[in-house]
């Protein structure tokens, strides 16, 4: 048998044009030898690197972990090598961060750092780099994305505190310039309206960022204004834990006097004193998902889906941070 052939056999992209049989045969041959094709030599023959670059907004959020986790089980098993960028000092670090990536020639990008107008995003689409966005989108409906279904996992969260008797519910939302921030904040006053509560923005507190002190700061605002507020749904864990310090300040206690939802489920929210009540999102799916997406576009594999948005379901996880108000 020539070795072109085998080689065709091997190949995803061609081993359509070998007879099933001889397919059959010859990969039967290579699992029994344990071959594995070489990513550089393949590399060679394809013109590309091999490697693909994925940036993210804050290493230190534990939610990134498993979006990288799964983005990189599936692209080292084809062969790829994954390039992280840590681009939290904003959007000109993220332009830098891609740049410094393109400069070592990525064949592709993962991004989750998307903002709803981005001119990275917009960039690598003229330069024709295959480009997916991962826990944002875009507000180009047509750019790759794969994030969590926010209206669904707000709505979980509020119907969850309207459930426990919960009247007057906060939102404490992430910035409205990203699409996280701006899809929870909107969610939430949709399902405000839809179980016939008082939908008023004046409930709403904008956080800067998803981290603790932004949150207090934000929580503090919130409670102030509306201090008779009996339940927070916030928009991300970090952003809850910094509304726990708010209702401290104020001599309340969380879950007694005023109920918090996170949203993510990060790890250790079990261990939180209370135990945090969160819209868990798959973010390892996320991930995988994305990769697949990316493997798609680069022409790697048959393309997954036919919407270029992909929403995963989210669901909620009970926990002590929630109970029926006291007042």
């Amino acid at each position: 048998m020539h070795v072109s052939t085998a080689s065709r056999a091997l190949n995803p992209m061609t081993s359509s044009v070998v007879n099933p049989e001889t397919v059959e045969r010859i990969s039967d041959v290579a699992r029994r030898l344990g071959y594995r094709p070489h990513p550089l030599a393949r590399g060679l023959r394809t013109n590309r690197t091999m490697s693909v670059g994925m940036v993210i907004p804050d290493v230190e959020n534990p939610l990134f972990g498993p979006i990288i986790g799964g983005a990189e089980s599936v692209l080292v098993e084809e062969g790829y090598s994954v390039l992280i960028g840590n681009a939290d000092r904003g959007d000109e670090h993220a332009e830098a961060v891609v740049e410094t990536m393109l400069e070592r020639q990525v064949d592709g990008v993962i991004l989750a750092t998307a903002t709803r107008s981005d001119t990275v995003v917009q960039d690598l689409r003229r330069r024709e780099v295959a480009t997916v966005l991962v826990n944002r989108r875009s507000d180009d409906p047509t750019v790759p994305a794969i994030i969590g279904d926010d209206h669904v996992g707000i709505g979980l969260a509020v119907e969850h505190l309207v459930d426990l008797g919960h009247r007057e519910i906060g939102h404490v939302s992430g910035p409205a310039w990203v699409s996280t921030g701006l899809d929870r904040r909107t969610a939430f006053l949709s399902w405000m309206d839809h179980f016939g509560l008082d939908p008023n923005k004046d409930g709403v507190a904008e956080a800067e960022w998803y981290r603790t002190e932004p949150g207090y700061k934000a929580g503090l605002e919130l409670l102030s204004r509306r201090p008779q507020t009996t339940a927070i749904v916030a928009a991300n864990d970090l952003i809850g834990l910094g509304c726990y310090r708010a209702i401290r300040s104020l001599g309340l206690e969380v879950g007694a006097d005023v109920s918090v939802t996170g949203y993510n489920d990060i790890p250790l929210l079990d261990l939180m004193q209370p135990a945090m009540t969160a819209v868990r999102v798959p973010y390892r799916e996320m991930g995988v998902r994305a990769a697949r997406t990316l493997l798609a576009a680069m022409g790697e594999e048959p393309p997954q889906e036919e919407d270029a948005v992909i929403r995963l379901a989210p669901n909620l996880v009970a926990r002590a941070s929630t109970a029926p108000p006291r007042r």
